[in-house]
This record gives C-alpha cells, structure tokens and sequence, in this order.
C-alpha cells in the first residue's frame, strides 16, 4: 500500500516497510490552543502532520499519528491558558509520550525517527523526552532522533515576501499570517476568512508575571494581525518548508 501514513498500513505492512526500506518515522506533535476566531484549535497539530507528509513524501518516509497535546500556552505566543478550548499537558506528561514513543520506535526497528513541532512551548520538553528514551535505551541503540521546528526552514527570503512590511518574529505569530496562510493552503475549509481580527502587534513588557495578566493578551487571541494571509502565500512556504526539511533529514541520515 502506497501511502505516508502509518495508521494506515497493518503491521505486517509497516513492518515490511521497517525491514525493506528503513524509512525515517516522523513524529508530528501539536497542542490544542485557540488560534483566534478564524482559525480551528487544532492547527498546531494539522500543520506539523502536513508539513510532515510532504517532507516523508520526498524521502519515502512513514508519518506517525501526531501527538496532539502540548505543553501549557504562554501568553507571549500562545495567548495564554485562559482561552476556552485550550487544553494543555503538563511538562512531564508530555515529556513521558516523547520518551515513550522514543523507545516504541526503536522496538519496532525503527532506525530513524523526526520529531516535527508545530508549538512553540513544546520544544525543551520535546528535548528532554528523547533524551530520556535514547538514556533508556542505551549506548548499543540503533535509532537516531532529530527534532525540529518547521518555522526555523522559512529562509529570509521567503520572510520578506510574505512580509513586505517586516516580519514581526515568530513568537507574534501566533494565528497570524504564516499559519493562516499555510491554513489556507492545506486546510482552506477549516479557515473563516470573514472572521480574521486585525489586531497587534500586541505589546508585552520583558518579563511576566503569574498568575498572567489576561489583559495583555488581545481579546482576540491572534498576536499579530492575519490580515496579510493567503493561499498563496501558504504554498510558497509550504514548498520551501518540504524541499529544505527534506534535505536536511536526508543530509543527516545518510
């Protein structure tokens, strides 16, 4: 069966696959974490799977069923836990599945494994988890592990052309113009253009404050204004997104 996605194949094809090919496994993983009102909660996780898959789809790799929770939404780029649909995992839970899944893999014979973030918040706790499961398993384990942030493969050129007016940084990104537009490339039917707010960029002093003060936050939830988005702009990024990802994983894992 010709297909990227893991849960698609039974085992005794995914097995087949393990022991013919050898082909990475990535892992995307997500949060659930309002994304305005113009975008769905899940889209973290939807955008880690999809750029997942192009990228598996150019190195004849196998895409994981995303790990859908992330670590708690911090108000500097994530709006906050406050937001009703938010729905977070502590550090250790999330730290637990990464070590699992880690090890779950190497068992199953896996040599390669990528681990895509598509939150920001999850990212040392990502590190912390496939630390803990290659330490499980030792210095005689076979598995290598990358992990990365699909963001970090926009170059600046790409950057200037979706932000002709200057590029905000990503953590005021959130729901804002990459991923509305990468919405709108993947998911359009997901997106309700009539309801993108045009607010930010929001203003937050260096340094924070707990509990967290809701009202630094734009009522909104978006960041950064998503007005600038389109289709467009998504699959230029998207392209760029898969080609470099899949150089990068196939320099490593050569």
């Amino acid at each position: 069966m010709s297909t990227v996605w893991m849960n698609q194949l039974s085992w005794i094809d995914y097995e087949a696959r393990l022991l013919r090919d050898q082909p990475p496994i990535f892992l995307p993983v997500g949060a659930l974490e309002q994304h305005g009102p113009h975008l769905p909660l899940g889209t973290d996780g939807l955008l880690a799977a999809a750029v997942a898959a192009d990228t598996a789809k150019r190195v004849s790799g196998l895409v994981a069923p995303t790990l859908s929770y992330g670590y708690k939404s911090q108000p500097k780029c994530g709006g906050g836990q406050h937001f009703c649909g938010t729905t977070s995992v502590d550090a250790a839970t999330l730290i637990g599945s990464v070590r699992d899944a880690v090890r779950e893999f190497a068992r199953h014979g896996a040599k390669r494994l990528v681990i895509v973030n598509g939150h920001y918040e999850n990212q040392w706790f990502l590190i912390e988890g496939i630390d803990l499961g290659l330490r499980d398993l030792g210095p005689a384990a076979q598995l290598q592990v990358m992990r990365l942030e699909y963001w970090d493969f926009l170059t600046e050129t790409t950057l200037a052309s979706v932000f002709p007016n200057g590029f905000p940084g990503f953590a005021l990104e959130h729901a804002a113009v990459i991923e509305t537009s990468m919405m709108l490339h993947y998911h359009p039917d997901l997106v309700r253009v009539d309801l993108i707010p045009d607010d930010g960029p929001a203003d937050f002093p260096p340094y924070d404050v707990y509990p967290t003060r809701r009202h630094w936050v734009p009522l909104s939830g978006v960041l950064s204004s998503a007005k600038g988005a389109s289709a467009a702009k998504g699959a230029v990024m998207a392209t760029e997104l898969a080609q470099r990802m899949a150089a990068a994983v196939a320099h490593e894992f050569a």
